[in-house]
Order: structure tokens, then C-alpha cells, then sequence
């Protein structure tokens, strides 16, 4: 019989064999932390990411068209420009029009084919109450509910699972841009719960903010 030879470990490699082990233990515990810390320390601050607490709880337009919404986001920036110079700019979103003005490589990965516009289009400016703005072949067909020039936006999905607010509010010679988001969801199930929780709100903070940054700078450049 022939003893089986087995490969020798050098201490060097034992050590970095122990230091993976103590790095993924470590990176599980942060995960873990995480996501049980934030329902409780971050969640309110990924939705209401630069609104104050009194335009979190203010009512806005189109509330009423989802009442009792399981997921409500109000995020909120100040522009310094009269809401006459944000709104040519909000009204022209949507692809195949003005874009989203976030990240579009995002978008387009999705297939939802935004190109951010970096000037004003005058053949978008005619909005109207009942347009529908489809979100790419298979995303949801928003629908133009209430439109108030220069005050307010409401798109609702035909599914009528998603309300999408934008309230325009003069502050000192500048723009309180509010945006609000209501969603229910037809899945209740636990598992959908927690994708919403943990994947869609901190991913919906990441292109939301930079929307709502990338309109300051494009209106404050034209005002």
C-alpha cells in the first residue's frame, strides 16, 4: 500500500487562509448590522432624503389618488431659481423626450432608452392633463393626472400602483423642488417586502437625488 501524499500548508498561507475566514466573518457581521440597523436608523433618512419634517408630512397633490400607500419617499432640494425656470425642464421628462436627468446608463440598462436633455426642447412643453408617458417597452405607462404650470405634477401608472408627485414651492425668490413617490405593491408576500425594503428604496435614493440634482443645475443655469 502506498501512503496517499497530501500537499503540505506553509505558515504563510495558513495565515492568509485564517485572514479570508476573519475578513468574510467580518463582512457577514457588517451586512448583518446593516440590515437590521436600517429599518430603524436609515430608512426614514433614504426617504425623505433633503426634505424637512414638515414637507415629508405635508399633503401634496395626488395623495388621494393612492391613500394608505405601504411605501411613501419625499425627497426634496432647494433650487435658486424661480419655479418658472424649473418647470420647462420637469415637464419635458421621459424617454424618447428630455430624459430623466439621473443616471442613464442606469436607465438604459433597462431598456428604458433616457437620453438627459441639457437644454430646454420646446417641442415637449405642451403637457397636458391625460398624456401618457410610456417608461420603456415594458415598463408602466405613466398618465398625467393633475398639472398646475409652474406648481404642480402628478403621474399616475395605469396599474395604478405608483404615484409620482412633483410640487413646486416659492421660497425667497427660489424653488422648493418636492418630489413624492407612493407604491403598493400587488406582491405582499415577505420576500417582495424585503426587496422593496432593502434593494429598491436605497436604489430609488441613489437616482432620485441625482435627478433632483441635476434639474437644480440645469435650472439654476437658465434662470
Amino acid at each position: 500500500m502506498y501512503a496517499r501524499l497530501v500537499p503540505s500548508i506553509t505558515p504563510f498561507e495558513e495565515a492568509a487562509m485564517n485572514s479570508k475566514s476573519v475578513a468574510v466573518r467580518a463582512i457577514a457581521v457588517v451586512a448583518a448590522f446593516a440590515g437590521a440597523g436600517y429599518p430603524l436608523l436609515w430608512r426614514r433618512r433614504c426617504l425623505t432624503w433633503g426634505a424637512s419634517h414638515a414637507e415629508a408630512g405635508r399633503a401634496m397633490p395626488g395623495d388621494e389618488l393612492l391613500p394608505g400607500a405601504p411605501l411613501v419617499s419625499t425627497r426634496a432640494i432647494t433650487v435658486d431659481a424661480p419655479p418658472s425656470a424649473v418647470w420647462p425642464w420637469l415637464v419635458q421628462m421621459g424617454p424618447g423626450r428630455g430624459g430623466a436627468y439621473t443616471y442613464d446608463w442606469v436607465e438604459n440598462l433597462l431598456g428604458l432608452d433616457m437620453h438627459s436633455a441639457n437644454e430646454i426642447l420646446p417641442e415637449f412643453q405642451d403637457l397636458k392633463v391625460g398624456d401618457v408617458i410610456p417608461l420603456g417597452t415594458r415598463g408602466p405607462r405613466m398618465r398625467i393626472e393633475v398639472l398646475e404650470s409652474d406648481h404642480t405634477l402628478v403621474l399616475r401608472s395605469e396599474d395604478g400602483f405608483w404615484i409620482w408627485a412633483f410640487g413646486l414651492y416659492p421660497q425667497d425668490g427660489a424653488t422648493r423642488l418636492v418630489s413624492r413617490n407612493r407604491i403598493a405593491t400587488p406582491d405582499p408576500s415577505l420576500a417582495s417586502r424585503a426587496f422593496s425594503c432593502y434593494v429598491m428604496e436605497p436604489g430609488s435614493l441613489v437616482m432620485e437625488r441625482k435627478m433632483l440634482l441635476t434639474l437644480k443645475e440645469r435650472a439654476e443655469s437658465t434662470a
